[in-house]
């Protein structure tokens, strides 16, 4: 998740018309038209200092030539979005400005390299006669095995693009902001209050006195007084908190509402039709190539983000509602 304060009013992006129609939906459609999203990646390499220091180091994922292949293919995919539940936001905080919010992870460079570890536990568990079950579908890697420590290295690498993919996008859709604001309302915004965080990782942290790794699936880090980002589905509420630093948690929240419906029973529930006219009676601007999936990412297929936010209370503290004006899709 990345996000951004501007000192633009919701009302001025919405008042104003352009060529193609209000600055929401102007903004909205040049940046679904500029960053790749869902399967789609740029057709020339883009830049990566994450990337070029991989190669520089390339002693350290030599072992796994199948891998290998995905550090320069990464090069198409930075600064992209993904699909599913992946969205660029322009939001509108409690006092009427505008904000961005956005989420994406590593693509599928972090996808190959867990499949991949995943595959390589699997086997070395039944030559080692593990007794974790196999239906559970939890094989390990110790740490301190050559396997382990590989997979760290490629995890961290993962995490790492991951966190550049998000800033590289963000100021993309910074200098689109800026480029109309500049154009149709002679005003330059400011920013602040930037914030790019992981959730779905391994660290390794100390925790009651021991040092061990905590896992974090549709989960954030919430340490005393640490800013991190809580979002909603589109056309609802999402939050920035300040965590708390519960140890009972590890330190920790949930990452988001959660789903209520699976995508197939959101799509048999609601229709795309309903789904979007939902987002235009809550002057929700959508700019998706692809209509005829949204119903997967309808408000109504995910829990009552307010409801969550209650029940962990003891775990964060809401700094910041928002509330959607315009979302991009894959």
């Amino acid at each position: 998740m990345a996000f951004v304060q501007t000192n633009t009013p919701v009302t001025l992006l919405r008042e104003t018309l352009t060529g193609s129609g209000t600055l929401v939906q102007a903004i909205c459609g040049d940046i679904l038209r500029n960053i790749p999203t869902g399967f789609a990646h740029y057709q020339q390499p883009q830049r990566s200092e994450v990337l070029d220091r991989a190669k520089q180091q390339g002693e350290k994922y030599e072992f796994d030539k199948a891998l290998t292949p995905q550090i320069d293919e990464g090069y198409f995919q930075a600064g992209t979005l993904g699909g599913g539940n992946h969205f660029i936001e322009l939001q509108q905080d409690e006092d009427g400005m505008c904000c961005i919010m956005l989420h994406s992870g590593s693509r599928h460079f972090g996808n190959i390299v867990g499949q991949y570890f995943n595959r390589l536990a699997r086997e070395l568990n039944e030559r080692w006669y593990s007794k974790v079950e196999a239906e559970w579908n939890l094989p390990f890697l110790p740490a301190d095995t050559s396997e382990g420590k590989r997979y760290l290295e490629w995890m961290s690498l993962a995490m790492d693009f991951a966190y550049e993919n998000r800033a590289i996008m963000l100021q993309k859709v910074k200098d689109t902001f800026t480029k109309y604001l500049l154009k149709y309302c002679g005003m330059e915004p400011t920013f602040s209050c930037e914030i790019n965080c992981h959730h779905n990782y391994a660290a390794l942290e100390n925790h009651f006195g021991k040092n061990l790794y905590v896992h974090r699936k549709g989960a954030i880090r919430a340490r005393e007084g640490e800013l991190a980002i809580i979002p909603g589905a589109m056309g609802s509420y999402s939050y920035i908190v300040r965590g708390k630093g519960n140890s009972e948690s590890f330190m920790s929240s949930s990452h988001g509402a959660g789903r209520k419906y699976s995508r197939s029973k959101a799509t048999e529930k609601f229709s795309a039709e309903s789904v979007i006219r939902d987002l235009k009676e809550q002057r929700v601007v959508l700019a998706k190539n692809k209509k005829s999936d949204v119903a997967e990412e309808s408000r109504f297929a995910y829990k009552d983000i307010d409801q969550v936010m209650k029940n962990q209370s003891d775990l964060t503290e809401p700094v910041k509602r928002l509330f959607t004006v315009g979302v991009i899709k894959g």
